[in-house]
């Protein structure tokens, strides 16, 4: 069977279709034009659709997965906490599946990440064992995360499963936009990561630019250590929790070598409710597919059985 997905992006909406052997039959991309409001993206993913059905002549599907930054609650799939803001409030998947008049089913951006890298990417090899746990991760602008078992997204009652950016970080204060104080996302997104360089060194810089200059910037070398040290405590909540067989890191602040270093697991290991820390973390193989790929997987029968 062909799988159909769509990644719904804040610049971009990109689609893909993968064969029966998950490889990519068609891929296209085009503008998401979100300054033109929400009935324009829906027109955008109509006519993505289209295309992708001319160009690979096979029709429309029966069923088609999509991405999406934020949540998607009830069944008309309300969107909350969407970068893209003309998206909240709006009942996505309602109004995608009368303008397209198909199956749609939604998930948010991390869950696909998280479905696409541990069945198809950095995970694939680990996540063949029956009853095997992935946790992926995005650390970006945000930090976010998916939860994988068997093949399946772990949603949980409240559809919160695996956002882990929004735990409390022990000591910290900052405001963060929901609400709260401290959250992971305060302190190890990247925005966050700039601020504290800025803080320190009274000067701007990029994350690209500050994981680059750890060898003559002190200043630099402390904002990564931070991060290294506070994305052990973090991540080791979740792992006194979930336990997960793999952890696979996503995002641009994912691209910092410093996080799969020795001393990023001797600072999750002194965290967790355990004498070691055992599990592999991984970085991801699929680039910026991740998360079209894992649209696509939403519209079929889980992986496992596959393997």
């Amino acid at each position: 069977m062909n799988r159909w997905g769509i990644d719904l992006g804040g610049t971009k909406i990109e689609g893909v279709i993968l064969d029966s052997e998950l490889r990519p039959l068609i891929r296209h991309r085009i503008p998401t034009g979100q300054e033109q409001g929400y009935g324009h993206i829906l027109m955008q993913i109509k006519s993505l659709v289209g295309t992708m059905a001319e160009k690979s002549g096979l029709g429309l599907p029966e069923k088609i997965g999509i991405g999406t930054p934020g949540r998607a609650d009830g069944s008309d799939g309300v969107i909350s906490n969407s970068n893209t803001i003309c998206l909240n409030g709006m009942p996505l998947l309602r109004d995608l599946q009368e303008a397209l008049r198909l199956e749609v089913v939604i998930d948010n951006d991390a869950n696909c990440f998280a479905l696409a890298e541990s069945m198809l990417g950095a995970g694939r090899d680990e996540m063949a064992r029956p009853g095997a746990t992935a946790f992926g991760i995005i650390l970006g602008t945000g930090v976010g995360g998916g939860i994988v078992r068997d093949g399946r997204i772990i949603r949980g009652a409240h559809g919160i499963a695996g956002e882990w950016g929004h735990n409390p970080l022990p000591g910290e204060h900052a405001a963060c936009y929901c609400g709260r104080r401290g959250c992971v996302e305060t302190v190890v997104s990247g925005p966050a990561l700039e601020r504290h360089y800025a803080a320190l060194s009274g000067r701007k810089a990029s994350l690209q630019e500050i994981a680059a200059s750890t060898g003559r910037d002190r200043f630099a070398r402390q904002t990564i250590e931070r991060l290294v040290s506070k994305f052990g405590v973090a991540l080791a909540t979740v792992i006194n929790i979930l336990d997960p067989d793999l952890v696979i890191i996503g995002g641009g602040v994912g691209n910092i070598r410093q996080l799969y270093s020795p001393e990023a697991r001797q600072a999750i290991a002194a965290n967790v409710f355990n004498r070691s820390f055992d599990i592999p973390l991984l970085p991801p193989m699929l680039g910026d597919s991740a998360g079209v790929f894992g649209a696509a997987l939403l519209s079929g029968p889980p992986l496992i059985a596959q393997y």
